[in-house]
Order: C-alpha cells, then sequence, then structure tokens
C-alpha cells in the first residue's frame, strides 16, 4: 500500500497513539476528552464504548465535521462513499449478527483479507489492529475537507530536492565512482533508462553530452519520479522523508526502505506496508532520523570505496540529519509515550506498548511468578543450611514442595477474589452483557 498523504484527521489520531483504559475505579481522562469534545460531558467512565468518539473527535480536531454520535454504525452514510481503499479513510465494520453493532476506525493498511484499522477501544485502546475484510459494511471520506490541514510531505519535495542536488554537486567522472558520469547526482545509466535508452559505445559520448547538458526540469522529473514517489516520502513526515530521500538517491530506493524498516524496528522485507507504518508512527520521529543516520553510516564504512568517499558520505549524513531536524514532525507521535510493538493476536496486527503508562495500574509484587520463583529458590538453599543450628531436619525438596504448595493456595484466593469482584462490577455496570467471540492461547 502506498499512502499519497497523511490526512490532518490522521494525524490527529496518530497523537492518541497508546492510550488505553484504566482497570479499576480510575478511568483516563484523555478517553473522557473524547466525549466531552462532543457533547457527551455525562459520560464519566472509560469503559463505555469509545471508538466512534475517539474517531469524531480526531475528526473535528483537523476541521472536519463528525456525526458526534456513539453509535460507530452511525459513519455508515456519513460523508461519501468511496469505491476503493484509501489511506485514512473511515472503516465502518459490523459487530455480530445484530445490525446496530460496529466498530469504526481509521484505514492505515489493506490486503485482499485483512483491513488494518487505526482506532480506538481496540483491546481498550488507541492501536493498529488487523480486521477480517469480510466484515466491511462502509469506506467513507469526508464530503469537505475544511479547516486548517497538517502539511503534506509532498510540499516539502522541492526542499529536499535542493539538498540533494547540493550534496551531489555538478558534473563528475571519477573512475573510482562505480555509478561512472554523473550529472547533478544522476548517473548516466539512469539518465539513459530515463530516456529509453541503453548505453552503447557507439551511444555513450551524445548520453554523456546529453547528461552535461540536462535540464532543470528533467532533473526535477527524474528525482520524483524515480526516487520521492517510489520510496514512498509523499506518506512520511517530512522530517522524515528529508532524511530517507537522501538516502534513496545515494544508496538506492530498495536499500533505502531497508535502512527505514531497520531503524523502526519493522520487518526487512524492502516494502513499506501496514507493520511498518505502525512502527514508524510509533516512533519519536527525532530519534527514528537519528536511527536511520546511524545506520547509513555503518553501511558507508562497509563499503570497499569508503578509504575514497568516506569522509563526503559521512559529511552528507550530518548535513542531512540537521536539515531534517528543522522540518515538521508531521505524525509524531509524543516523545513522551514508550515504543511500540507489533504483536500477532489470534492472527490480527496490533499494537501494544512495551513499558506500562504512567495510567496503568502497577501489578502488586505477589502477583509475579517471577518473584515468588526467586522466593522460593532462595528459601530451598538458605533454609537447609540453617535448619539444623535450630535442631530442625529440612531438605530443599521439603523447601521447594511447599512453597509450591503455598503458591497454588494463594494463585486460587487471588483467582477467587478475582471473580467476585468481576461479578461485583457486573452488578454496577450500567451496559448489558454482550456475546463475543473468544479464542485461547495454550
Amino acid at each position: 500500500m502506498a499512502a499519497s498523504e497523511q490526512p490532518g484527521w490522521l494525524t490527529q489520531a496518530w497523537e492518541e497513539f497508546g492510550q488505553r483504559e484504566v482497570s479499576g475505579a480510575r478511568h483516563n481522562d484523555r478517553i473522557l476528552e473524547f466525549f466531552r469534545e462532543l457533547g457527551h460531558e455525562s459520560v464519566r467512565r472509560d469503559e463505555v464504548a469509545w471508538c466512534a468518539v475517539f474517531l469524531g473527535a480526531s475528526l473535528e480536531r483537523s476541521g472536519v465535521a463528525s456525526t458526534r454520535s456513539l453509535m460507530a454504525r452511525s459513519y455508515v452514510e456519513w460523508g461519501v462513499p468511496l469505491a476503493a481503499e484509501r489511506f485514512g479513510a473511515v472503516v465502518v465494520l459490523s459487530r455480530g449478527r445484530d445490525t446496530a453493532l460496529g466498530h469504526v476506525g481509521f484505514l492505515v493498511g489493506w490486503t485482499e483479507t485483512r483491513l488494518w484499522l487505526l482506532g480506538g477501544n481496540q483491546a481498550n485502546e488507541v492501536n493498529v489492529t488487523a480486521f477480517n475484510r469480510a466484515r466491511l459494511v462502509a469506506l467513507r471520506w469526508p464530503k469537505r475537507e475544511t479547516g486548517v490541514s497538517s502539511p503534506r510531505s509532498d510540499d516539502f519535495f522541492e526542499l529536499s530536492l535542493a539538498h540533494v542536488l547540493e550534496m551531489e554537486g555538478g558534473y563528475t567522472d571519477d573512475p573510482h565512482d562505480p555509478g561512472g558520469p554523473t550529472n547533478k547526482g544522476i548517473t548516466l545509466a539512469t539518465f539513459a533508462a530515463w530516456r529509453g535508452l541503453k548505453v552503447t559505445s557507439e551511444r555513450r559520448d551524445d548520453l554523456i553530452t546529453g547528461l552535461r547538458r540536462i535540464s532543470e526540469s528533467e532533473v526535477t522529473e527524474i528525482y520524483r519520479q524515480r526516487y520521492w514517489r517510489p520510496a514512498g516520502c509523499s506518506s512520511l513526515a517530512p522530517a522524515l522523508a528529508f532524511m530517507h530521500f537522501d538516502a534513496a538517491v545515494n544508496h538506492g530506493v530498495g536499500t533505502a526502505i531497508r535502512i527505514l524498516q531497520e531503524a523502526s524496528g519493522a520487518a526487512v522485507d524492502g516494502e513499506i506496508g501496514a507493520e511498518t507504518r505502525g512502527r514508524i508512527a510509533a516512533m519519536p520521529i527525532i530519534d527514528l532520523i537519528r536511527t536511520y543516520a546511524e545506520i547509513r553510516r555503518r553501511r558507508y564504512r562497509s563499503l570497499p570505496h569508503f578509504w575514497r568517499f568516506g569522509r563526503g558520505w559521512l559529511s552528507r549524513v550530518e548535513k542531512t540529519l540537521e536539515g531534517a531536524k528543522t522540518l515538521p514532525p508531521l505524525g509524531q507521535v509524543s516523545a513522551s509515550k514508550p515504543n511500540l510493538s507489533i504483536e500477532q493476536r489470534n492472527g490480527d496486527a496490533s499494537m501494544s506498548s512495551q513499558q506500562p503508562s504512567s495510567d496503568v495500574t502497577p501489578k502488586w509484587w505477589g502477583e509475579s511468578m517471577t518473584v515468588w520463583g526467586a522466593l522460593i529458590a532462595a528459601a530451598a538453599s538458605v533454609l537447609p543450611a540453617i535448619a539444623p543450628i535450630v535442631g530442625l531436619d529440612i531438605t530443599a525438596d521439603l523447601v521447594r514442595q511447599v512453597g509450591e504448595e503455598v503458591l497454588q493456595v494463594g494463585q486460587a484466593l487471588t483467582a477467587l477474589v478475582g471473580t467476585l469482584m468481576a461479578i461485583y462490577g457486573r452488578t454496577q455496570a450500567k451496559r448489558p452483557l454482550m456475546r463475543k467471540a473468544m479464542s485461547l492461547k495454550l
């Protein structure tokens, strides 16, 4: 999937990435703010279904009117229908056989069988999750995009190109350069391919003459069509697109995409898909471009002709990094949020935090199997040594057996208390129970 731009509402949605419900009596005020923004001030609990208000708040923060409804299916008739997938589109899904129920989110990836949605109330949090395409009810787009929109990376193409041309310089034909004759960063082979020709001994001199006289408009189109677009720069934050475009020119498009995937922690397969976009969105832009730059340095140092061009290459990376820092980090997640990883849950891709949010209630140490295991192991080592001093005969096996029995009793009591609390909580809930498909992993 290649996204041509990032809509303003999608930028707003990424800003809430990782927000999740708080278990117990406390509630996440960021989630409650979605309700307040859409006129539902009476909602005081983050357990109330909130996928629709998350989507609505994201739309309205970007200046696009929402349905302001709590119902996901209120978006079935909203906006205008789309005949095909579009990055950032509003997707309405079914939920069970009840036609009044549903789920809604923003489209960020798709295959023949799956739709990846950036949405709220997905496993009780804002994340990216894959859904079965068979559940698709509606694919919608705003009738009219109003308000202040975020800058698009395409708006920064000319600026990025100016940087590349400054780094590349004019015509060169260094015998140590495997690219051969090059002008403004465009090699003779690239120039010939652009004009639909092959470099032959009979045609070589004429092609070199044409390369030396290449027009600015032709240079611009070659970079746009052969590097900027194939590398997917249009769908990236301007700061990241600046770094990525320079790498695509100097390393090659395929290599640049692999560097981007390595820097973001995505699977390195040479294609910018839903997983790669999710990883990019979950990582602060400043951290991502710094990691990207370091990978580029490492690659340069591994090249056999680093001795000849190494100093210039490393200087180019530094200048590109400094230039990227001056551009808007479109779609950047707050640096205070943890990096996020993609997990496979029941065959679906979803985002989960690698570290707990400050709003999440921490786990009591007594619930930790690691802690109990350490305590039992320590007791098995210490008690047999000191027991004879007080006249007791205690073996390590006895300590482990007693410890495991105590742990089993504790787990049973914890489960009993949890069950009683769940039953009490259910009696206090205001929403009716509903059936939900579940699967068990062993």
